[in-house]
Protein backbone atom coordinates (compact mmCIF):
# COMPACT_ATOMS: atom_id res chain seq x y z
CA UNK A 1 0.00 0.00 0.00
CA UNK A 2 0.99 3.46 -0.29
CA UNK A 3 2.46 5.37 3.07
CA UNK A 4 1.77 9.08 2.37
CA UNK A 5 4.10 11.96 4.20
CA UNK A 6 1.32 12.71 6.30
CA UNK A 7 1.18 9.16 7.53
CA UNK A 8 5.35 8.93 8.27
CA UNK A 9 5.21 12.43 9.98
CA UNK A 10 2.01 11.21 11.94
CA UNK A 11 3.70 8.20 13.05
CA UNK A 12 6.95 10.40 13.90
CA UNK A 13 5.01 12.45 15.79
CA UNK A 14 3.45 9.78 18.04
CA UNK A 15 6.99 7.87 18.52
CA UNK A 16 9.88 10.55 17.77
CA UNK A 17 11.43 7.69 15.70
CA UNK A 18 13.52 8.90 12.56
CA UNK A 19 11.49 9.71 9.36
CA UNK A 20 12.84 6.45 7.21
CA UNK A 21 12.82 4.36 10.33
CA UNK A 22 8.71 5.50 10.54
CA UNK A 23 8.57 4.59 6.54
CA UNK A 24 9.69 1.36 6.90
CA UNK A 25 7.72 0.79 10.03
CA UNK A 26 4.63 1.88 8.37
CA UNK A 27 5.58 -0.43 4.95
CA UNK A 28 5.91 -3.46 7.09
CA UNK A 29 2.94 -3.05 9.54
CA UNK A 30 0.79 -1.84 5.79
CA UNK A 31 0.12 1.05 7.27
CA UNK A 32 -1.09 -0.17 10.84
CA UNK A 33 -0.13 2.72 13.57
CA UNK A 34 0.07 0.48 16.50
CA UNK A 35 1.64 -2.25 14.54
CA UNK A 36 4.47 0.50 13.34
CA UNK A 37 4.74 1.57 17.00
CA UNK A 38 5.34 -1.90 17.76
CA UNK A 39 7.87 -2.59 15.22
CA UNK A 40 9.58 0.70 16.23
CA UNK A 41 10.08 -0.61 19.84
CA UNK A 42 11.10 -3.67 18.54
CA UNK A 43 13.85 -2.17 16.76
CA UNK A 44 14.95 -0.86 19.97
CA UNK A 45 15.38 -3.93 21.44
CA UNK A 46 17.26 -5.18 18.91
CA UNK A 47 19.70 -2.08 19.17
CA UNK A 48 19.69 -2.43 22.66
CA UNK A 49 20.72 -6.04 22.86
CA UNK A 50 23.90 -5.37 20.05
CA UNK A 51 25.19 -2.61 22.08
CA UNK A 52 24.79 -4.04 25.49
CA UNK A 53 28.25 -4.71 25.73
CA UNK A 54 29.08 -0.47 24.87
CA UNK A 55 29.97 1.94 27.69
CA UNK A 56 27.74 4.80 28.58
CA UNK A 57 29.91 7.41 30.12
CA UNK A 58 27.95 10.14 28.53
CA UNK A 59 24.45 11.39 29.15
CA UNK A 60 22.89 13.39 32.42
CA UNK A 61 23.00 12.85 36.38
CA UNK A 62 19.66 14.81 38.07
CA UNK A 63 19.11 15.38 41.40
CA UNK A 64 15.83 15.99 42.88
CA UNK A 65 14.25 16.79 46.52
CA UNK A 66 10.91 16.53 47.22
CA UNK A 67 10.64 17.70 51.19
CA UNK A 68 12.20 14.87 53.40
CA UNK A 69 12.90 12.44 50.31
CA UNK A 70 15.24 12.36 47.21
CA UNK A 71 16.25 11.16 44.65
CA UNK A 72 19.38 11.01 42.14
CA UNK A 73 19.03 9.01 39.24
CA UNK A 74 22.03 8.80 35.80
CA UNK A 75 20.79 8.27 32.25
CA UNK A 76 23.91 6.92 30.29
CA UNK A 77 24.55 6.98 26.70
CA UNK A 78 27.30 6.21 24.86
CA UNK A 79 28.30 9.65 22.95
CA UNK A 80 28.57 13.38 24.08
CA UNK A 81 27.15 14.18 20.99
CA UNK A 82 23.56 12.30 22.03
CA UNK A 83 24.16 13.65 25.67
CA UNK A 84 23.32 16.93 24.15
CA UNK A 85 20.41 16.51 22.25
CA UNK A 86 16.89 17.72 23.34
CA UNK A 87 14.88 14.63 23.33
CA UNK A 88 17.76 12.76 25.12
CA UNK A 89 17.43 15.52 28.15
CA UNK A 90 13.18 15.90 28.06
CA UNK A 91 13.80 11.52 28.86
CA UNK A 92 16.35 12.13 31.60
CA UNK A 93 14.27 14.71 33.20
CA UNK A 94 10.67 12.79 32.42
CA UNK A 95 12.34 9.82 34.10
CA UNK A 96 13.63 12.01 37.42
CA UNK A 97 10.01 13.30 37.39
CA UNK A 98 8.99 10.23 37.85
CA UNK A 99 11.47 8.99 40.15
CA UNK A 100 10.79 11.24 42.79
CA UNK A 101 6.99 11.18 42.45
CA UNK A 102 7.24 7.72 43.18
CA UNK A 103 10.51 7.42 45.18
CA UNK A 104 10.60 4.05 43.92
CA UNK A 105 12.86 1.76 45.82
CA UNK A 106 15.30 0.49 43.79
CA UNK A 107 16.47 0.28 39.90
CA UNK A 108 14.18 -2.30 39.09
CA UNK A 109 11.16 -0.45 40.32
CA UNK A 110 12.31 2.62 38.80
CA UNK A 111 11.91 0.64 35.62
CA UNK A 112 8.18 -0.46 35.87
CA UNK A 113 7.32 3.04 36.63
CA UNK A 114 5.26 4.79 34.46
CA UNK A 115 5.98 8.29 32.81
CA UNK A 116 3.56 10.80 32.20
CA UNK A 117 3.24 9.66 28.42
CA UNK A 118 1.91 6.33 29.42
CA UNK A 119 5.60 4.44 28.29
CA UNK A 120 7.33 2.87 31.16
CA UNK A 121 10.72 3.85 31.75
CA UNK A 122 12.26 0.67 30.59
CA UNK A 123 10.19 0.71 27.68
CA UNK A 124 11.17 4.26 26.62
CA UNK A 125 14.95 3.77 27.32
CA UNK A 126 14.50 1.02 24.65
CA UNK A 127 12.78 3.45 22.02
CA UNK A 128 15.22 6.07 22.29
CA UNK A 129 17.96 2.96 22.04
CA UNK A 130 16.68 3.07 18.29
CA UNK A 131 16.21 5.60 17.63
CA UNK A 132 19.61 7.13 18.36
CA UNK A 133 21.62 3.71 17.33
CA UNK A 134 23.12 4.06 20.88
CA UNK A 135 23.21 1.83 23.50
CA UNK A 136 20.57 4.14 26.69
CA UNK A 137 20.92 2.73 29.99
CA UNK A 138 19.73 4.33 33.76
CA UNK A 139 23.08 3.97 34.63
CA UNK A 140 22.38 4.71 38.41
CA UNK A 141 19.57 5.38 40.65
CA UNK A 142 19.71 6.06 44.29
CA UNK A 143 17.24 7.41 46.82
CA UNK A 144 16.88 8.84 50.58
CA UNK A 145 14.72 10.06 53.05
CA UNK A 146 15.74 12.37 55.67
CA UNK A 147 14.22 15.43 57.73
CA UNK A 148 15.90 17.98 55.54
CA UNK A 149 18.07 16.83 52.12
CA UNK A 150 20.15 19.44 49.97
CA UNK A 151 21.39 17.88 46.28
CA UNK A 152 24.45 19.29 44.33
CA UNK A 153 24.73 18.88 40.40
CA UNK A 154 27.81 19.09 38.73
CA UNK A 155 26.49 21.26 35.72
CA UNK A 156 29.63 21.34 34.09
CA UNK A 157 29.64 18.01 33.16
CA UNK A 158 26.00 16.93 34.17
CA UNK A 159 27.30 13.60 34.80
CA UNK A 160 27.42 13.86 38.60
CA UNK A 161 25.24 14.71 41.25
CA UNK A 162 24.69 13.80 45.09
CA UNK A 163 22.07 14.27 48.21
CA UNK A 164 23.15 14.64 51.51
CA UNK A 165 20.67 14.16 54.50
CA UNK A 166 20.35 15.76 57.83
CA UNK A 167 18.75 15.23 60.64
CA UNK A 168 17.60 18.74 61.18
CA UNK A 169 17.70 21.94 58.67
CA UNK A 170 20.47 24.19 59.32
CA UNK A 171 22.98 26.49 57.56
CA UNK A 172 22.05 26.03 53.91
CA UNK A 173 25.53 26.99 52.90
CA UNK A 174 27.35 24.75 54.50
CA UNK A 175 24.63 22.19 53.69
CA UNK A 176 25.39 22.28 50.11
CA UNK A 177 29.03 22.48 50.85
CA UNK A 178 28.82 18.57 52.16
CA UNK A 179 26.70 17.76 49.32
CA UNK A 180 29.30 18.96 46.74
CA UNK A 181 32.16 17.17 49.29
CA UNK A 182 30.16 14.12 48.38
CA UNK A 183 30.21 14.84 44.64
CA UNK A 184 33.83 15.74 44.51
CA UNK A 185 35.35 13.61 47.13
CA UNK A 186 33.23 10.06 46.56
CA UNK A 187 33.84 8.99 50.57
CA UNK A 188 32.57 5.51 51.30
CA UNK A 189 30.50 5.73 54.43
CA UNK A 190 29.10 9.02 56.42
CA UNK A 191 31.46 7.59 59.55
CA UNK A 192 34.10 4.95 60.28
CA UNK A 193 30.94 3.57 62.40
CA UNK A 194 29.06 2.90 59.05
CA UNK A 195 31.55 1.89 56.93
CA UNK A 196 30.45 -2.07 56.08
CA UNK A 197 32.59 -4.72 57.46
CA UNK A 198 33.39 -5.83 54.43
CA UNK A 199 35.18 -2.65 53.28
CA UNK A 200 36.55 -2.83 56.88
CA UNK A 201 38.19 -6.56 56.36
CA UNK A 202 39.66 -5.45 52.81
CA UNK A 203 41.21 -2.60 53.89
CA UNK A 204 42.70 -4.26 56.88
CA UNK A 205 44.11 -6.97 55.13
CA UNK A 206 45.52 -4.68 52.42
CA UNK A 207 46.96 -2.97 55.06
CA UNK A 208 48.57 -5.68 56.89
CA UNK A 209 49.66 -7.17 53.50
CA UNK A 210 51.42 -3.43 52.48
CA UNK A 211 52.93 -3.55 55.79
CA UNK A 212 54.51 -6.84 55.85
CA UNK A 213 56.09 -6.02 52.30
CA UNK A 214 57.56 -3.08 53.62
CA UNK A 215 59.36 -4.57 56.21
CA UNK A 216 60.40 -7.49 54.20
CA UNK A 217 61.80 -4.80 51.88
CA UNK A 218 63.59 -2.15 54.62
CA UNK A 219 65.21 -5.41 55.75
CA UNK A 220 66.49 -6.53 51.91
CA UNK A 221 67.58 -2.94 51.28
CA UNK A 222 69.77 -2.73 54.55
CA UNK A 223 71.70 -5.89 53.25
CA UNK A 224 72.46 -4.89 49.78
CA UNK A 225 73.33 -1.53 51.45
CA UNK A 226 75.48 -3.51 53.87
CA UNK A 227 77.09 -5.68 50.86
CA UNK A 228 77.88 -2.45 48.41
CA UNK A 229 75.15 -2.85 46.25
CA UNK A 230 72.61 0.28 45.54
CA UNK A 231 69.46 -1.34 46.42
CA UNK A 232 67.49 1.14 43.70
CA UNK A 233 70.13 -1.15 41.03
CA UNK A 234 68.31 -4.28 41.84
CA UNK A 235 64.90 -3.94 43.11
CA UNK A 236 63.62 -5.83 39.68
CA UNK A 237 64.97 -8.23 37.57
CA UNK A 238 64.51 -6.16 34.63
CA UNK A 239 66.92 -3.54 36.23
CA UNK A 240 69.20 -6.08 37.15
CA UNK A 241 69.95 -7.18 33.83
CA UNK A 242 69.83 -3.22 32.40
CA UNK A 243 72.29 -2.12 34.98
CA UNK A 244 74.73 -4.92 34.31
CA UNK A 245 74.59 -4.06 30.83
CA UNK A 246 75.35 -0.56 31.27
CA UNK A 247 77.88 -1.38 33.73
CA UNK A 248 76.72 0.19 36.94
CA UNK A 249 76.57 -3.24 38.77
CA UNK A 250 78.66 -6.29 37.96
CA UNK A 251 78.06 -10.29 37.29
CA UNK A 252 79.22 -11.05 40.60
CA UNK A 253 76.75 -8.51 42.47
CA UNK A 254 74.08 -9.22 39.95
CA UNK A 255 74.55 -13.22 41.45
CA UNK A 256 74.87 -11.95 45.18
CA UNK A 257 72.24 -8.88 44.67
CA UNK A 258 69.28 -11.93 43.48
CA UNK A 259 70.97 -14.60 46.66
CA UNK A 260 70.41 -11.43 49.27
CA UNK A 261 67.29 -10.91 48.09
CA UNK A 262 66.00 -14.53 48.04
CA UNK A 263 67.77 -15.12 51.50
CA UNK A 264 66.81 -11.89 53.31
CA UNK A 265 62.90 -11.94 52.28
CA UNK A 266 61.99 -15.30 53.47
CA UNK A 267 64.32 -15.03 56.33
CA UNK A 268 62.44 -11.80 57.20
CA UNK A 269 58.73 -12.86 55.92
CA UNK A 270 59.04 -15.94 58.48
CA UNK A 271 60.20 -13.81 61.38
CA UNK A 272 58.04 -10.71 61.63
CA UNK A 273 56.86 -9.12 64.77
CA UNK A 274 53.31 -9.62 64.55
CA UNK A 275 52.45 -7.12 66.89
CA UNK A 276 54.01 -3.98 65.27
CA UNK A 277 52.76 -5.39 61.85
CA UNK A 278 49.33 -5.18 63.65
CA UNK A 279 49.69 -2.33 65.04
CA UNK A 280 50.88 -0.03 61.67
CA UNK A 281 47.75 -1.96 60.15
CA UNK A 282 45.63 -0.41 62.29
CA UNK A 283 47.21 3.03 61.87
CA UNK A 284 46.71 2.51 57.89
CA UNK A 285 43.20 1.60 58.93
CA UNK A 286 43.03 4.80 60.90
CA UNK A 287 44.08 7.01 57.86
CA UNK A 288 41.86 5.45 55.60
CA UNK A 289 38.73 6.54 57.82
CA UNK A 290 39.96 9.95 57.75
CA UNK A 291 40.59 9.99 54.46
CA UNK A 292 37.66 7.93 52.84
CA UNK A 293 34.42 8.89 55.34
CA UNK A 294 32.87 11.63 55.01
CA UNK A 295 32.74 13.11 58.73
CA UNK A 296 36.01 12.84 59.16
CA UNK A 297 37.42 14.70 55.29
CA UNK A 298 38.76 18.05 55.43
CA UNK A 299 35.75 20.18 54.50
CA UNK A 300 37.08 20.87 50.50
CA UNK A 301 34.62 24.30 50.47
CA UNK A 302 36.72 25.46 53.60
CA UNK A 303 40.15 25.13 54.73
CA UNK A 304 40.55 22.04 53.31
CA UNK A 305 41.83 20.39 56.82
CA UNK A 306 39.03 21.46 59.10
CA UNK A 307 36.61 18.06 59.46
CA UNK A 308 33.32 17.77 57.52
CA UNK A 309 31.90 17.48 60.98
CA UNK A 310 33.56 20.39 62.75
CA UNK A 311 32.09 22.51 60.49
CA UNK A 312 28.81 21.33 60.94
CA UNK A 313 29.14 21.23 64.69
CA UNK A 314 30.67 24.95 63.75
CA UNK A 315 27.23 25.59 62.39
CA UNK A 316 25.09 23.72 64.35
CA UNK A 317 25.41 22.17 67.20
CA UNK A 318 22.54 19.43 66.89
CA UNK A 319 23.12 19.48 63.18
CA UNK A 320 24.26 15.46 62.04
CA UNK A 321 24.78 13.52 58.33
CA UNK A 322 22.27 10.82 58.07
CA UNK A 323 23.04 9.58 54.93
CA UNK A 324 24.17 10.38 51.26
CA UNK A 325 23.81 9.08 47.90
CA UNK A 326 26.14 10.11 44.92
CA UNK A 327 25.53 8.86 40.98
CA UNK A 328 28.32 9.33 38.90
CA UNK A 329 28.28 8.03 35.00
CA UNK A 330 32.35 7.88 35.05
CA UNK A 331 33.45 6.61 38.13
Amino acid sequence: MEIKAADVAKLRQMTGAGMMDCKKALVEANGDYERAKEIIREKGKLVAAKRADRETSEGRVIAKVNGTKAIVVGLGCETDFVAKNEEFKALAEAIAETAIANCPADKEALMACVLADGRTVEAAVTEQTGKTGEKHQVAGYEVVEAPYIVAYMHNVTGKLAAVVGFSKEFDAQVAKGVAMQVASMNPVAVSAESVPQSVIDTELKTATEKTKEELVQKAVDAALSKAGINPAHVDSEDHIESNQAKGWITAEQAAQAREIIARVSAEKAGNLPEQMVANIAKGRLQKFFKEQTLEEQGYQMGDGKTAVKDVIKAADKEAKILCFKRVSLTD
